[in-house]
C-alpha cells in the first residue's frame, strides 16, 4: 500500500512518519504545503525536505503564498487540495496526523460554529486515513522524547487570534471519561453520517416540486450530496432559493456553486 504522509514538520506529524518508517511495510511519500501565511513557513518545508531526505523517502511540496491575512479556513482547503491532488498523481492514500484531541477540538469548533449534528461526525472524508486518532498530544510527545525526534513549532499554535486555539484552552480542563464520552460519540455519528449520506445520495434530484415537498433537514442533506462544497447556511439559503426563484434566474449558492432555475429543476453549474 502507498501513503501520501501530510507532513506539517510539527510534532505530531514527525511522529506518524518515524512509526510508518519504523512500521516498515509501506510505500510512503512526503507531502507538505507550504501555505505562505507566515514569513518563515518556507523554514519549515526546508525542515520537511531534509527529514524525508534523511529517511530515504520522496518529497513533494506545495506552495499557497496566501499571505498573512488568510484564513484557517482557506489554508486547510488549499492543503487538502494539494493533498487530494498528489494522491491522484502518484495512487497513494492520503495519511494525516490529527490525534484525539484534535478530534475534541474539532467537535467544540464545530458545534460552536452551529454545524448542527455533523459536528460530531468530524475528520470523517472517506479519501483521508487518521491512525493517531487514538493517541492524545502527550501520548505523541511522549514517542518524540523516546525516539529523540526533532520537529518546529508553528507560533500560530498559541495565538488567541485562532479561534481553535481559545477553544483548546478551554477544552484542556475536560476530564478523561468526557473526553472518552465523545470520542464514543464521534465513532457512532461517523458511522451515522455514512448511511446517511448513503440514503440522501439515492434521493439527488433535480426536481423543484421534490425539493419543495421535502422537509429541511432531509432536503440539506439531500443537497449536501449534489453541491458538496456549500456550508450548512448555504445549503438553507439554497434550499429556500429552489423553493422561491422565478425561472431563467441564477442564484449563486457559493464562490464556485451557481443554480440556474426552469420552471421544474434547479441546475448545479461550477466551477464559475
Amino acid at each position: 500500500m502507498k501513503y501520501v504522509v501530510a507532513v506539517s514538520g510539527g510534532v505530531d506529524s514527525v511522529v506518524l512518519l518515524d512509526m510508518l518508517v519504523r512500521r516498515g511495510d509501506h510505500e510512503l511519500v512526503v507531502a507538505h504545503f507550504d501555505h505562505g501565511i507566515r514569513e518563515d513557513s518556507a523554514a519549515d518545508a526546508r525542515f520537511v525536505a531534509a527529514l524525508a531526505e534523511q529517511y530515504g523517502l520522496p518529497v513533494y511540496i506545495g506552495t499557497g503564498e496566501l499571505g498573512p491575512g488568510a484564513s484557517e479556513a482557506l489554508a486547510r482547503e488549499k492543503r487538502y487540495e494539494f493533498l487530494r491532488e498528489l494522491a491522484n498523481a502518484t495512487g497513494g492514500k492520503i495519511l494525516t496526523a490529527h490525534h484525539k484531541d484534535d478530534v475534541i477540538e474539532t467537535i467544540a469548533l464545530n458545534l460552536t460554529r452551529g454545524t448542527g449534528w455533523r459536528g460530531l461526525a468530524v475528520l470523517a472524508a472517506g479519501d483521508i486515513d487518521r491512525p493517531l486518532t487514538k493517541f492524545r498530544k502527550a501520548d505523541l510527545y511522549a514517542y518524540a522524547m523516546r525516539y529523540k525526534l526533532e520537529w518546529v513549532e508553528d507560533e500560530t499554535n498559541v495565538s488567541d487570534v485562532y479561534l481553535r486555539n481559545r477553544i483548546r484552552k478551554a477544552m484542556s480542563s475536560l476530564t478523561d471519561s468526557a473526553r472518552e464520552k465523545l470520542i464514543e460519540l464521534w465513532t457512532i455519528q461517523r458511522k451515522l453520517a455514512v448511511l446517511i449520506d448513503k440514503e440522501a445520495s439515492q434521493l439527488v434530484t433535480d426536481s423543484r416540486y421534490f425539493m419543495t415537498m421535502t422537509d429541511d433537514k432531509t432536503a440539506i442533506d439531500i443537497l449536501r450530496i449534489k453541491t458538496p462544497s456549500l456550508t450548512r447556511p448555504q445549503l438553507r439559503r439554497l434550499h429556500h432559493a429552489i423553493k422561491t426563484a422565478k425561472p431563467d434566474t441564477i442564484f449563486e449558492a457559493g464562490p464556485q456553486t451557481r443554480i440556474a432555475f426552469t420552471m421544474r429543476e434547479f441546475i448545479v453549474k461550477h466551477p464559475l
